[in-house]
Parts: structure tokens; C-alpha cells; sequence
């Protein structure tokens, strides 16, 4: 049950996949969430490139967005095991570059995708903007 989905940062430098970091969440998978988080964290300047700091910045973003104490699972892609309804997004300099799952094919036409998309990712702004504030910049 849920809206689950992992996120796992593409570290072409690990020769194990299982062993890239990544963000297992209980809700908030799908993908218009997703590319809110991912917008946003681009927007604030998190580093992206590195994936051991660009996991704990995003796991941060996202925490202050959903907020609560649960939803949120941090590890190795290899912990995870099943990445519920949503799959998994491989992500690199806040894109995706690849998602395993087949429910992607249908979820990235659904035509409400951009007004959600658009209200998440102003909601995640909003609860973060001031946090992030020394790297947020108007562009």
C-alpha cells in the first residue's frame, strides 16, 4: 500500500548498482512528485553531481516537504527489494535518466500530470526556499 517508489543516484563509479545510495519513499512516488523534487533541488542549487551529498540534500528537501517522522528510507539500492507501485527512478544532475517500471509508460501521459507536477513542485519550493535560502537563486 502507498505511492511507493526508489530514487537511486546513477554513480557510474560503482560497479554494483546495489550498492548506489538511494531514497526508498513510502508516498510520494509517483512521478510528477518526483520531478518536483528534482526541479526543486536543481532551482535551490544542491549539488547534484555527487551522489553521496546530493542524497542527503534531496532526502532533506524532501523530508521538509512531506514532513511527518516516517515515508522516508535512506540507503543502498540493494536494501530496498521491491520498489512498490512506481518503480525505480535512476537519477544523475537532478534528471532522470532512466526508470525501470512499466506503470511509467502510462503515469507520464496522464493528462493531469503537469497541473500536479506544478502545484508539488511549488509546495516543495515553498517549504524549502527559506532553508535553502544562501543557494536559492531566481533563474
Amino acid at each position: 500500500m502507498g505511492n511507493r517508489a526508489v530514487i537511486v543516484f546513477d554513480d557510474e563509479h560503482v560497479e554494483n548498482k546495489d550498492l548506489c545510495p538511494a531514497i526508498y519513499l513510502q508516498w510520494h512516488g509517483s512521478k510528477y512528485s518526483i520531478d518536483a523534487f528534482l526541479k526543486a533541488g536543481k532551482k535551490l542549487n544542491i549539488r547534484g553531481d555527487d551522489p553521496t551529498y546530493c542524497i542527503a540534500r534531496l532526502t532533506q528537501l524532501i523530508g521538509n516537504a512531506i514532513g511527518g517522522t516516517l515515508s522516508i528510507g535512506v540507503g543502498c539500492y540493494g536494501n530496498f527489494g521491491d520498489p512498490g507501485d512506481n518503480g525505480v527512478y535512476w537519477i544523475k544532475n537532478w534528471e532522470i535518466v532512466k526508470h525501470d517500471t512499466d506503470y511509467y509508460q502510462d503515469s507520464h501521459k496522464d493528462k493531469n500530470h503537469d497541473k500536479w507536477f506544478k502545484e508539488a513542485y511549488e509546495e516543495v519550493l515553498f517549504k524549502n526556499k527559506r532553508i535553502f535560502e544562501s543557494g536559492y537563486c531566481e533563474k
